[in-house]
């Protein structure tokens, strides 16, 4: 996109700018810095260095006094600058745009807003994901998330009607229904669909606060402890070296004072089953001179925690399969419906009969007879007596179980409305070849329901009559091109200069907003990448200005080789002259 760039004056500022080398190798430092998040304190040591090492450009005599590393901010700022104006470029050509709006929370309980685009390229058909910013929320309400989305509406330059997608995540509030800037933007953008963030799959399994169980809470404490008990390598003991190697593995920071959410972490939970007897014996040895070993012990034995972390061994792969598929590059859209619903038909059966790992350790418990009381009796599991088995604490146990599947099934209910899964599945079933009958004379009435729901849904910019008449021959046409996939037919499409474009413009349009559809492994690559950065930058950035200018960076800048520094240098260049006259004047 540089060379768009290039292309437009009304991007050049006024002051025209001779690049020198000196200028370039001192930008392209720090342009390197913040693609690799080396800390900014090292620009110095760096640029020393290279002049150490004898470089040229560096060494020159006319090395401008502004390109020093006191600059760095302003210099990081410019850089960004000209991404942003790719981006804008980019926006103002796409038909559609979708927006995910990913909200985390860090260790000081800061709550971040970072903004991510998909766009379509009507000259190649081809989609872009890209980071916008990232802001700093003030505590509370949906209103303020809103406000800031609108601010990133207004600074791209992106049209009410353009906006079809937005993909919310919130890690303050859980698992909402539909976030209130979903809301908000729904009265001022007629095609907007709210759904949840498939590009962030782990997010899929609602967090303890979002679910109204009181056991949770307790399980969590206790999950907890333990692992805070047995955090440090220095047993000799198989079981406690697997509990230690998941925080490495899942990267949990125990000294980080936000809670952990173990219920939804597999191997956690994996863990404190496999080494569960091994957890007993340690704590029984302990029990005598520690009240916190006693606790525990005492807790791990009862029949509730060791069932419960069956149910959670249970359900938890589930969610983890269904967070597979949303990673895949070109996802398969059909299957979004039929895997929602068996994800949830799944859950509401393991109400009845159970999962296999409850069902397992059910059969695996050995009954004795109590002896003191005739008919009384003891369970013991894995050499260990259970604890709470007493009728009336199984007849407790069943109604946990049954309310946390279906708090669980709820939840993924919520995030996956019938409405959007239905206008998913429409998609798919007009664009995907692979989905249409065998069968030329099957392909008659194929579609007529999924096609009236989108033109419905989209009436305000495609002509439905038209569509309509031109459904028959657009089905022959997508027949004979089984071999493509649902991406490739959209894109072939939305490619302004095709045939199908020219032929069926209503198709191209409702391609555009398919394809606009915020998912794939790059933009989830970016969140990630993006969630990364806020959590170790927060503390090195005084200003979010200056962290978004680095993510930016970081996330969407390409190789050094291609980007434009001649461009950075101008924009450089008519800041600091700019703040320099605001400086005099006052």
């Amino acid at each position: 996109m540089a060379f768009e760039a290039r292309g437009h004056a009304e991007l050049r500022s006024v002051l025209k700018v001779e690049v020198n080398p000196a200028k370039v190798a001192v930008l392209t430092t720090v342009y390197w810095m913040a693609k690799e998040e080396i800390l900014d304190e090292k620009c110095s040591s760096l640029l020393d260095l290279q002049k150490f090492n004898l470089c040229q450009a560096l060494l020159a005599s006319e090395h401008s006094e502004r390109y020093h590393a006191g600059s760095l901010r302003d210099m990081q700022a410019a850089m960004a600058k000209v991404l942003h104006n790719e981006d804008r470029h980019r926006i103002k050509a796409s038909p559609f745009v979708g927006l995910v709006v990913d909200e985390t929370v860090d260790a000081m309980e800061h709550r971040s807003l970072a903004v991510f685009s998909t766009t379509v390229s009507p000259c190649s058909g081809q989609t872009s994901a890209t980071f916008l910013g990232s802001f700093e929320l003030l505590a509370g309400e949906a209103a303020t998330v809103t406000g800031k989305v609108g601010e990133v509406l207004r600074a791209f330059g992106i049209p009410a009607m353009k906006l079809t997608w937005l993909s919310a995540h919130s890690a303050s509030l859980g698992a909402e229904r539909r976030s209130g800037a979903g809301t908000a933007l729904s009265s001022l953008c007629p095609l907007l669909t709210e759904m949840h963030c498939l590009s962030h799959g782990s997010s899929l399994l609602p967090t303890h606060s979002s679910l109204s169980i009181e056991y949770l809470q307790k399980y969590e404490t206790t999950v907890d402890a333990i692992y805070r008990l047995y955090s440090s390598p220095t047993g000799e003991s198989s079981g406690l070296q697997e509990l230690w190697s998941v925080l490495d593995l899942c990267e949990i920071d125990l000294g980080s004072p936000r809670a952990i959410c173990w219920t939804s972490i597999f191997p956690a939970v994996e863990a404190i089953d496999s080494s569960w007897p091994t957890l007993v014996l340690l704590l029984e040895n302990e029990a005598e001179r520690s009240p916190v070993a006693l606790g525990l012990c005492q807790e791990l034995k009862k029949f509730h925690f060791v069932a419960f972390t069956k149910i959670l061994l249970d359900v938890l792969p589930i969610f983890q399969k269904l967070s597979r598929f949303f990673q895949i590059e070109d996802f398969d859209l059909s299957i979004l419906k039929p895997i929602v619903s068996a994800t949830a038909t799944t859950l509401q059966a393991q109400k009845g009969s159970s999962g296999q790992n409850l069902q397992e350790f059910l059969s695996a418990m050995t009954e004795h007879p109590r002896g003191e009381r005739e008919g009384e009796s003891r369970l013991y599991y894995k050499g260990v007596e259970l604890a709470n088995c007493s009728p009336g604490h199984l007849q407790h146990f069943e109604h946990l179980k049954d309310s946390y599947l279906e708090s669980v099934r709820g939840s993924l209910l919520d995030r996956f409305p019938s409405g959007v899964l239905e206008a998913v599945s429409s998609f798919s079933a007009i664009f995907n070849p692979k989905c249409y009958p065998q069968t030329l004379e099957d392909i008659g009435t194929y579609g007529v329901s999924e096609l009236n729901f989108l033109l419905q849904a989209y009436s305000q910019v495609v002509v439905s009559e038209r569509a309509m008449s031109d459904f028959p021959l657009f089905k022959r046409i997508v027949f004979s091109l089984s071999q493509l996939s649902f991406r490739d037919l959209c894109v072939k499409l939305v490619y302004s200069s095709s045939e199908m474009h020219e032929l069926f413009p209503d198709f191209a349009v409702l391609a555009a907003i398919a394809l606009a559809l915020p998912l794939g492994s790059v933009l989830a690559k970016k969140i990630s990448r993006g969630r990364e950065l806020l959590k170790r930058g927060r503390s090195r950035c005084t200003k979010d200005e200056g962290l978004s200018n680095l993510m930016k960076i970081a996330i969407d800048g390409p190789a050094i080789d291609e980007f434009d520094f001649a461009l950075a240098i101008e924009y450089y260049e008519s800041m600091r002259e700019s703040g320099f006259i605001k400086t005099q004047v006052k």
